[in-house]
């Protein structure tokens, strides 16, 4: 006998197509005046379709090129019922054959596209040129990933061939309909809302001289960049952090395990929305509306739901770090105007902070979670689980009465304090979201990850990448409390199964020092920010776990991702391509040849700076342009690479002398030595250098040996090393400069014992 796997759920799609299929056909006997407005009307109905931009069509000119994201195999019949024209359709041959699109066919002109028949894209051409608009899919397949997939040039090359305008289109929606291919990744529902988004008409601006291969090339990266800020532009960024979180719960199932710590809990969205509403009107009894409160917490279920309990109740979350000792955070708590600062008695006492937190509590209030959550009693458990159902509408009323907008203020994070004094970086709603939506335009990610988050909550990227782009997203995210945990990580990772790590270079090369082959076999992602990746880190990863580091670059003040590799786009030595909607400027400076400062502008660039000599004076980006303060050099690919901050060269005898490549090369000469270099100042030569190493062995001799073979200038060899000196290091991993400066100006005055080798 046969067995047959039907679920009355398939048998019911099976029955629903067959016989839309039958109305399809019995429509291609009625005018199209006629038949359009049916099918429209019937896909509104059930869809709730809402088309914008639909404008934007009038403005093609004669020759036009439709490209449009696949996400469901509702995507044809929506544009060909939805586009003012009767339009063509390039189909593959073998695709028009099969039963299921023929009734589709009778509602559109039908183009047969043969791959392998190089004279069917010839014929296309010409089409177009004739002036016949051309609907054309640039995957080429329907989405397995629920974000772009390979995107194929073809597109690209017959609008510029043709000379034709190309109009991208995003629909959304669609995908969580069964007549995707996300089943078992997306929670699927029979009618969800679909929205079609048309977007300006936009032409390649080729290099003229580029011919064959490198011409084909140059336009599908094009294309890939034009579907990429389709997706990004057409992405809902212009709301509250608060309200976004309520919208995934709404989109990927209130019952959806959101988030996981080292206590073996778990909380999903209901459970997390209910808790941040009863937190949240306890914290209202000392608070006030737009007041800055301070988080003094580590990375747990209770930081993520303080962090959307002040949002909920529109309050502004800043992130103390604290490593980074009581002077630091006493002039991060004088910017950011904190009079009010939540932390945890257990936590306290077992990073033994006592110290720490008595300082802060001479001029701000301490409260404890622990203390707070002993006051709930039974009245706020029951008004939690009445008011839990209404949280959006909730969030909404407090939010329109305190004037709060995408464009307010949502966190206070703090510079690392690597030169100098830490500055508050505001970021709004909409900078958060923005970039996590830039970051979900270039990489696939779907509720089926989990992502392995042990960068602190303070830091910019532990914060943005690592808490809130899965909280919006419907990824499980499991909250690590210290990535200095060098073997117990590992095997956490192996445990929870987690798809997604995020790191530094300073964690990834401890993890990879200790960890099993196989601990990390469920990654799919490895993504390393904050500060370069060494040569050895990248290969022994590859070598040991068979994985690539994608390397990114961002900073606090961006939200804070600018730039990453991604699977699609990959070059080692560089930190990736711009992410989308992302405008940058490179201005040369003097003595450094090849790139230019980095100067960038978008939706994700902060609103502005609160420093300690002007509490809570918003210091905006000029024009809001942001001087990275980095020097930067981006290839035709568009590549970028890292030459070094504009602050960490040193003039020496009128030549300019990047710091960091020369700490670059010491970590060639020594792998895996930790290594400094800082400039400080010479009487002949106007400035000298100084490396600081945890290297015994490390003398000027053999370095100068390395330069020799390596072809580096006797001008990058320091004249002083100071071997088997403990380098300082943030809470984040990355060198202390300003300390490394002092410790380096001791040890050549003689005030600290230190051979000069």
């Amino acid at each position: 006998m046969l067995a047959f796997d039907f679920s009355v759920t398939d048998v019911f799609l099976a029955v629903a197509i067959a016989n839309f299929g039958v109305a399809l056909y019995i429509c291609k006997l009625l005018p199209d005046a006629v038949v359009k407005p049916v099918i429209a009307g019937l896909l509104r109905l059930l869809y709730r379709v809402e088309v914008t931009g639909l404008e934007n069509y009038a403005k093609c000119g004669p020759r036009t090129v439709i490209v449009a994201n696949h996400v469901s195999f509702l995507d044809g019949l929506l544009l060909a019922a939805f586009l003012p024209k009767k339009p063509m359709f390039a189909i593959d041959t073998h695709t028009a054959r099969k039963w299921w699109v023929g009734p589709f066919l009778t509602l559109v002109d039908f183009f047969p596209m043969d791959p392998t028949r190089p004279l069917s894209t010839k014929s296309l051409i010409k089409a177009v040129r004739e002036g016949r608009s051309c609907v054309i899919f640039p995957e080429g397949r329907l989405t397995v990933t629920g974000a772009l997939m390979k995107i194929y040039e073809g597109p690209g090359m017959v609008a510029d061939k043709a000379d034709a305008d190309l109009l991208p289109v995003r629909i959304d929606g669609a995908q969580f309909t069964p007549l995707s291919r996300l089943k078992g990744k997306l929670r699927l529902r029979w009618f969800p809302k679909i929205t079609l988004t048309f977007l300006e008409p936009r032409r390649f601006e080729v290099d003229p001289a580029l011919r064959g291969r490198k011409r084909r090339e140059a336009i599908g990266r094009d294309l890939y960049d034009l579907m990429c800020d389709v997706v990004f532009r057409t992405a809902q960024w212009d709301r509250t952090l608060f309200q976004a979180v309520l919208d995934a719960a709404a989109t990927y199932g209130a019952k959806s395990e959101i988030l996981g710590d080292i206590e073996q809990r778990t909380l999903t969205y209901r459970h997390l929305l209910r808790a941040s509403l009863v937190l949240g009107r306890r914290f209202t009894r000392f608070t006030q509306t737009g007041e800055n409160v301070a988080l003094l917490l580590p990375n747990a279920i209770a930081t993520a739901t303080a962090f959307c309990a002040l949002q909920a109740y529109a309050r502004v979350p800043a992130m103390l770090n604290f490593t980074a000792g009581g002077k630091a955070l006493d002039a991060a708590c004088k910017a950011a105007g904190v009079r009010h600062i939540l932390t945890s008695r257990r936590f306290v006492e077992a990073a033994r902070l006592e110290d720490l937190v008595q300082e802060l509590g001479n001029k701000n209030e301490i409260h404890y979670l622990e203390d707070l959550r002993e006051e709930l009693g039974l009245f706020d458990r029951l008004l939690g689980l009445i008011t839990g159902p209404f949280a959006e509408e909730i969030h909404q009323w407090r939010a329109r009465k305190a004037g709060v907008t995408p464009d307010s203020p949502a966190v206070v994070l703090f510079t690392s304090g690597s030169e100098g004094l830490p500055k508050a970086v505001v970021l709004s709603h909409a900078n958060l979201l923005a970039n996590a939506f830039q970051l979900g335009a270039r990489v696939d990610f779907n509720p089926t990850d989990s992502v392995f988050n042990a960068l602190p909550l303070f830091h910019s990227f532990g914060l943005s990448s690592g808490l809130l782009l899965p909280l919006v997203s419907g990824v499980r995210v499991f909250l690590y409390p210290s990535p200095l945990h060098y073997r117990i990580i590992p095997e956490m990772v192996y445990g929870t199964n987690s798809t997604i790590l995020f790191g530094t270079d300073t964690f990834l090369s401890g993890y990879a020092r200790v960890a099993h082959p196989y601990d990390f076999y469920s990654l799919r992602y490895v993504f390393a920010g904050a500060e370069k990746v060494k040569q050895t880190t990248i290969r022994s990863w590859i070598e040991k776990f068979g994985l690539r580091i994608l390397e990114g670059y961002g900073t606090t003040e961006t939200s804070p991702v600018i730039a990453t590799n991604t699977p699609m786009h990959y070059k080692a030595g560089t930190v990736g391509r711009l992410l989308p909607g992302i405008e940058h400027r490179l201005e040369p400076v003097p003595g450094i040849d090849g790139g230019g400062r980095f100067f960038v502008r978008g939706p994700n660039v902060m609103l502005g700076y609160y420093r300690p000599d002007r509490p809570l004076a918003l210091e905006p980006p000029t024009d809001g342009w942001y001087d990275t303060g980095d020097i930067v050099e981006l290839d035709e690919e568009g590549f970028m690479t890292i030459k070094g901050r504009a602050k960490r060269f040193a003039k020496i005898a009128g030549e300019m002398v990047s710091l960091g490549a020369v700490e670059d090369a010491a970590g060639k000469l020594w792998p895996g030595a930790d290594v400094a270099v800082v400039s400080l100042p010479d009487e002949r030569k106007g400035e000298q250098l100084v490396l600081l190493t945890d290297r015994e062995a490390a003398t000027r001799e053999s370095f100068l040996t390395h330069a020799q073979q390596n072809g580096l200038p006797e001008i990058m060899v320091p004249r002083h090393f100071f071997a088997n000196q403990t380098v300082p290091l943030l809470g984040t991993g990355k060198t202390d400069y300003p300390r490394a400066q002092s410790l380096a100006e001791d040890l050549i005055s003689g005030r600290l014992p230190g051979l000069d080798a």
